[in-house]
């Protein structure tokens, strides 16, 4: 019943293997594996196999690095939503009303959302084989890869289930996901780097110690879920979507928001006493009182949580210790509202039309540009002051710290930096709100754009630096920083005031084109991002017309 007679397991499989997305995926999985390996390969004439050799070694830390980052980030896209999706139907009460079990129910979503990720990971298995030939890793340490990364996406998949059964959107589940998942996927990576030299103690971490705690947790948070669906709190998929911020403030455990005071009236504004004063704008008023808190101050409370458990320990790193490599403290602040910031405007159009509102809105006296200010400002309102609570350890670590004193310019420019992302990153997501139909696609879809402006670019650089490419075509690959904030970051210069730790040259000299070209780049989307809504509103304004 768990497995072999699971309905859910076999209708989920079934939805999910023989759509043409899971055709496409595959392929486009295979094809950038098989494209970094085939990038990374040695160019040697001839080849020592009788030692290790360095290349062989590189090349494989390489493609198992790579695909862990790639399946970590994919295992909560599918996980996240195996139980909010049934509540988003609408159908999550009639599947707590069949005769299955509650563990059932729970480890049959879990089993069919990674089905399709472990397929990708077993078929890139014969890439990896095409490297084993080159010498410098064994058959044993490739299976210990392979086993790790499996327990790791288990573990992962069992934190987008059980992040699912605490939430009633996808959306908040996924972002809640993304930052527990985060520091795990930090550690290992860390820890595979560190062990790098000492392949026998990596396998038997990989092999004994790792997978005997992933057990446990999974276990524990399977448990959890399925607890939780026997005695279900949150039954009444209609009755309960709207919940009461001040009773929910009564019963909350922890961080408590308080709408009336300082600073969270800055995100959160207070219950509204009095009409609506003429000549506001009325999609602003109804999203910040109605739309984005109706579920609750949960997830905010976890991201505030989670977020600033996380600031505290990088900024002594970062900013007190390892201070040449300051930017990574900004980094941190980029990646988290790259996370967070998307999830309160990628459903701002796509909630229209999954309520079937959106041709109403438009038939009213407002505006395009009206429809769009309300909304952008209030996803970029909330996201903007949650970014800025990760900037206050900036700002007060770069005032204690006398070396950033004489580094005040570059300083502004990581604020300035910080600023900009969380307007793009708004902007993007209101872009793909506003070009798909679901709030889940277009999370997803503001995702992979996301990553595909900030994170290729830098790694591919990187790439050719690990693979020691000439100096002269680096130089020339460059450019392609400038849609990066990464790349615009470690171009900022520093003063000789913050040195290298074993050398006494400055700790970056910086390339200032590349900031500019970061900042004219941005300005431009922008520019391009709203006209094209503008645009798009209006043409559906005359078909609805």
């Amino acid at each position: 019943m768990y497995l072999t007679e699971n309905p859910v397991l076999q209708r989920e499989l079934l939805v999910n293997l023989r759509t043409n997305r899971a055709f496409l995926l595959l392929a486009i999985y295979q094809l950038l594996l098989a494209a970094v390996v085939l990038v990374a390969w040695p160019t040697d004439e001839r080849l020592d196999l009788t030692t290790n050799p360095r290349s062989a070694q590189k090349l494989v830390n390489l493609f198992f690095l790579g695909q862990y980052v790639i399946a970590s980030l994919m295992a909560p896209s599918f996980a996240a939503g195996a139980i909010t999706g049934e509540k988003e139907r609408h159908t999550y009460e009639m599947l707590l009303a069949s005769p299955l079990r509650p563990g059932a129910i729970v480890l049959g979503k879990m089993v069919a959302s990674l089905t399709h990720l472990g397929m990708l990971i077993l078929a890139s298995l014969p890439i990896i084989v095409l490297c084993l030939p080159l010498g410098g890793v064994s058959v044993y340490e490739v299976l210990a890869a392979y086993l790790g990364l499996i327990v790791s996406v288990v573990l992962f998949g069992a934190i987008g289930v059980f992040c699912s059964s605490y939430f009633s959107r996808t959306s908040n589940s996924l972002v809640v996901s993304y930052l527990v998942i985060l520091p795990l996927v930090i550690m290992a990576v860390m820890f595979w780097r560190a062990l790098e030299g000492d392949g026998e103690l990596r396998l038997k971490v990989a092999v004994l110690v790792v997978p005997s705690f992933v057990l446990s947790a999974v276990i524990l948070m399977c448990a959890a879920a399925a607890g939780r669906m026997l005695y279900p709190p949150d039954v009444g998929s209609e009755g309960k979507e709207v919940i009461d911020l001040e009773k929910e403030s009564e019963e909350a455990v922890g961080l408590v928001i308080q709408p009336d005071q300082f600073p969270d009236r800055l995100f959160a504004p207070p219950k509204k006493q009095e009409l609506m004063p003429d000549g506001r704008n009325p999609v602003y008023d109804k999203e910040i009182h109605s739309e984005i808190f109706s579920q609750g101050t949960l997830m905010l409370r976890l991201v505030i949580q989670i977020s600033m458990l996380l600031a505290i320990p990088l900024m002594g790193v970062f900013l007190f210790w390892q201070i040449e490599r300051c930017a990574w403290f900004s980094v941190y602040v980029i990646v988290f509202n790259m996370l967070v910031g998307p999830v309160f405007l990628a459903g701002s159009m796509t909630s229209e039309r999954e309520r079937q509102t959106l041709d109403l809105l438009l038939t009213t006296t407002l505006t395009p540009w009206q429809i769009l200010s309300g909304k952008f400002v209030v996803g970029f309102r909330i996201s903007a002051v949650l970014t800025s609570f990760l900037l206050w350890p900036l700002l007060l670590g770069t005032a204690l710290n006398m070396s950033f004193w004489t580094n005040w310019l570059s300083v502004v420019a990581m604020f300035a930096v910080v600023a900009m992302v969380c307007l793009v990153n708004s902007v993007v997501a209101l872009v793909c709100s506003l070009f798909t139909k679901r709030t889940s696609i277009a999370l997803l879809s503001t995702y992979v754009v996301l990553l595909l402006l900030y994170v290729a670019p830098p790694a591919v650089i990187s790439l050719m630096e690990i693979l020691e490419f000439s100096s002269a075509r680096i130089a020339r690959m460059e450019w392609i920083g400038i849609t990066s904030p990464f790349s615009a970051l470690f171009a900022i210069p520093l003063d000789e005031n913050l040195k290298r730790e074993f050398d006494d040259t400055p700790a970056n000299v910086g390339n200032i084109k590349v900031v500019i070209g970061y900042f004219l780049f941005s300005a431009v989307l922008l520019a391009a991002s709203t006209a094209a809504m503008v645009a798009r509103l209006r043409a559906r304004r005359g078909l609805s017309e």
